[in-house]
């Protein structure tokens, strides 16, 4: 080590410094390999291109500073530590770049009556820049749209809408996961569905094809985020996705998944559904489109999402404009290509038994978790009441 004694205060400040950086970049790369739901834990998950490069700074400040030659190893040992965490996060991130290859293909169809467009937009309920999002959904005109944290203002923002999707499921609330959810095209049983939470609805519908015949299975989803504010694990989000996951696994009909998932694509969980639900993810090989924080560019990753069946190919994917939220929202063009359908397949990541039991604990452990929050509350209604006012 370094003899502090003969360096400036100012040196050995910034050895501390680097020093500190270096253990907390460590600490977030090894929290998430722990399959615990606490929710100061599952957090980490979400950073990994920050954290890569707080990493990457370290290396170049300990090379500055000298540490690998220090006498021990012990600056070389740590350097290539932290070298090697930076190999695990390229490894979980490297996905969802351009570097390989796409788990969704392009599509080549011309026939625009195969095709479905859509897109996602979490509304953030306290933004009043209501006309702002109305303009960019009625730009990008999609043929299906779910809006998220709506309340009653929100809907009647959005209502001009109906204008041209006069199919509508809507779910209008106070409390940060209100749901509007419209379409141009038919559909066939719409429901909303609390799975979980009896205050966190998602939408459930059959929607027709331009074509007639074609009807695809979508489901809309935003489940809590863990956060110390909303749920303190991870344990009911990871349910409600599975369970969707679960009961897509049951079928074989073209299925869209999508909505603000409160989780990233490269997340344990989120890699679990895949494999569940036998769905591929079109950011595999395209790009991130982070989504969120739409306010501070160095803190993105991608929240909202959209995972497809192998029925489907990709028109057209990209981020849109900024409306006065947290969130981005996000819009893709599908086509409906069941030829190529078995080829797609081999790009699903498939499942085996371990996959298959702790879906099956994951959902048992979130409706414990909402039967004991049911029990608190009822025991302790004033909580709740202090909590939602």
């Amino acid at each position: 080590m370094p003899d502090f004694d003969s360096l400036p205060l100012w040196l050995t400040l910034l050895h501390g410094l680097t020093a500190i950086l270096a253990l907390a970049a460590l600490v977030a790369t090894l929290l998430p390999l722990l399959r615990q739901t606490a929710w100061w834990i599952r957090v980490f998950d979400f950073p990994r291109l920050q954290i890569v490069g707080v990493l990457l700074v370290v290396i170049l400040g300990g090379l500055a500073l000298g540490w690998a030659e220090l006498p021990g190893y012990y600056g070389l040992g740590l350097l290539l530590t932290l070298a090697a965490a930076v190999v695990y996060q390229g490894f979980r991130i490297v996905p969802y770049t351009p570097l390989v290859k796409k788990q969704v293909g392009d599509s080549t169809l011309k026939d625009g009556k195969r095709h479905l467009s859509l897109a996602m937009m979490n509304v953030l309920q306290f933004n009043k820049q209501g006309k702002r999002a109305l303009q960019v959904l009625q730009k990008v005109d999609p043929d299906i749209i779910m809006a998220v944290e709506t309340d009653e203002w929100w809907y009647q923002q959005l209502k001009p809408l109906e204008e041209t999707h006069p199919y509508t499921c809507h779910e209008p609330l106070d409390n940060t996961y209100g749901l509007l959810f419209f379409s141009r095209l038919k559909l066939e049983n719409c429901e909303i569905k609390y799975l979980l939470d009896d205050d966190v609805p998602s939408l459930h519908t059959r929607v027709q094809l331009a074509d007639g015949r074609t009807w695809v299975q979508v489901y809309g989803l935003h489940p809590k985020p863990p956060a110390p504010a909303e749920s303190k694990t991870s344990t009911k989000r990871d349910a409600e996705l599975l369970l969707v996951g679960k009961a897509i696994d049951q079928k074989d009909e073209p299925t869209i998944v999508f909505g603000d998932m409160n989780d990233v694509a490269w997340s344990h969980t989120s890699e679990l559904f895949r494999r569940i639900s036998g769905l591929l993810d079109p950011r595999v090989g395209r790009g991130l489109l982070p989504t969120f924080h739409a306010d501070y560019s160095l803190l993105r990753w991608p929240l909202d999402h959209v995972f497809v069946s192998p029925h489907f190919k990709v028109d057209d994917m990209e981020r849109l404009p900024y409306v006065g939220s947290d969130h981005f929202p996000i819009y893709i063009k599908l086509s409906y290509e069941p030829h190529d359908k078995e080829e797609q397949e081999e790009n699903c990541e498939e499942a085996d038994a371990g996959d298959h039991e702790e879906a099956v604990e994951k959902i048992q452990e979130g409706f414990e978790e909402e039967d004991e929050e049911e029990t608190d509350e009822a025991a302790n209604p004033g909580e709740k009441k202090e909590l939602t006012t």
